[in-house]
């Protein structure tokens, strides 16, 4: 029995609904991750899918090696019938582009290591969930990005020019400019292998970090189908990203903010009972791809993503849970967005606070100098000096007007 590959990083997708991101990623794996009816009705990414995918090693053409995706296999094999040769393998997460759902993508890029950034080339650059979600990417601290330009069958080559050029005039003077941008059709698996190729140059392994484990909640799930005998039911799984450390089938963990109780939280405290990453179960989890731990928690507490936003680790080990956050606040400076120019806070406006893996709503209670003070309708757990993005609704729309560094605020579980 071969030695499981774990994946080496994490990748997001970005940019405006229906530019082609989950068809995208479909052409890398094979597989559509959009799962959920309601998904598919709306025909677009509502809630965070994340898929692990194999970078192989195939004979070109021309004799040479090329670096390919599992969408690109036939049967398993080179497309020249040869036998793959597995490289490495990378984590996908396909976020959602829709303006409503921006906080849903905010909370997804946490701790990613490269970026997706998928532009329709028949529509003008920027649009505007492009615009948010490479705000987003920035501020999180995202550094690789690969600009993926869409749908080319669908225009023209002056068309596909003329888009070039407005994109490179988007990223232009930003952490992102001299970004490779590759022109592509997801749909038609046109160019797909120059993505695979550039993903596996660009996007470096990540190093294993020390520490204790740590662990952000992404998705959380009832796996057990209705009707299920009590006999069989087995327990809720918990969805995400490891950001430190590793664990293992056995080891007890505990999952902040936990349970509200009145005015304080309850941690959770539960064993790990099975560990996948995909469809495969693996021994550890460790950071460097998404990955599925089975609990021994009533699959009430994880059914329809109820605990996204946790953090797990090891008992004792994880930061304090807040109910208020004292911000020290960092405006965003967007020049030609005149509904941003003017934008500020007073008591009692609601924002959406965005930290690891939460995206929760909050009230302001003042904001005074760069001190921006938030009352939460639901606590978070976490370190600080942690990065807050913060969002406002301006003109009906969730928009990113900056982030904040957490200084203090009201602590209900040390």
């Amino acid at each position: 029995m071969s030695k499981y590959v774990y994946p080496d990083a994490i990748i997001t997708t970005a940019g405006h609904v229906d530019h082609g991101k989950t068809t995208l990623v479909h052409a890398l794996s094979g597989v559509w991750v959009a799962r959920y009816s309601e998904e598919i009705k709306r025909a677009m990414t509502v809630k965070l899918g994340y898929i692990t995918i194999g970078l192989y090693e195939c004979p070109s053409m021309e004799g040479e090696f090329r670096i390919i995706s599992d969408g690109l296999l036939k049967d398993g094999k080179c497309p020249n019938g040869d036998e793959p040769i597995l490289r490495r393998k990378v984590s996908i997460l396909d976020v959602p582009g829709h303006e409503v759902l921006i906080s849903t993508m905010i909370s997804g890029v946490s701790y990613v290591d490269a970026a997706l950034l998928v532009i329709d080339a028949s529509m003008p650059v920027p649009q505007p969930q492009t615009e948010e979600h490479f705000m987003a990417l920035g501020i999180v601290g995202v550094k690789k990005l690969i600009v993926v330009q869409n749908k080319l069958d669908l225009v023209t080559k002056e068309q596909a020019l003329e888009n070039y050029k407005q994109i490179k005039n988007f990223l232009r003077g930003t952490w992102a400019e001299g970004s490779p941008i590759i022109p592509v059709s997801s749909l038609h698996r046109v160019n797909i292998e120059a993505v695979s190729t550039l993903i596996n140059e660009l996007v470096k392994p990540r190093e294993v970090a020390g520490g204790d484990f740590r662990m952000l909640v992404l998705r959380s799930f009832n796996v057990n189908r209705p009707g299920t005998p009590p006999d069989k039911l087995v327990g809720g799984v918990l969805g995400g990203t490891v950001i430190r450390g590793s664990a293992k089938v056995g080891d007890e963990i505990e999952i902040r903010p936990g349970l509200k109780l009145g005015n304080k939280y309850e941690p959770i405290i539960t064993k790990i009972v099975s560990i996948a990453i995909g469809d495969e179960r693996v021994e550890e989890a460790r950071p460097g791809g998404l990955v599925g731990i089975g609990t021994e928690l009533d699959p009430a507490l994880t059914k329809a993503d109820s605990l996204v936003g946790s953090v797990v680790g090891k008992p004792g080990t994880l930061p304090p849970v807040w109910s208020d956050l004292s911000l020290e606040f960092h405006r965003i400076e967007r020049p030609r967005d005149e509904a941003l120019r003017e934008v500020s806070f007073k008591p009692k406006d609601v924002v959406m606070v965005h930290v690891g893996s939460a995206a929760v709503m909050g009230i302001v209670k003042g904001f005074h100098g760069n001190t921006l003070d938030v009352t939460l309708r639901k606590a978070v757990s976490a370190d600080e000096g942690s990065k807050v993005v913060i969002t406002k609704q301006i003109n009906n729309r969730w928009r990113i007007i900056g982030y904040g560094i957490l200084k203090g605020g009201n602590v209900v579980l040390e």
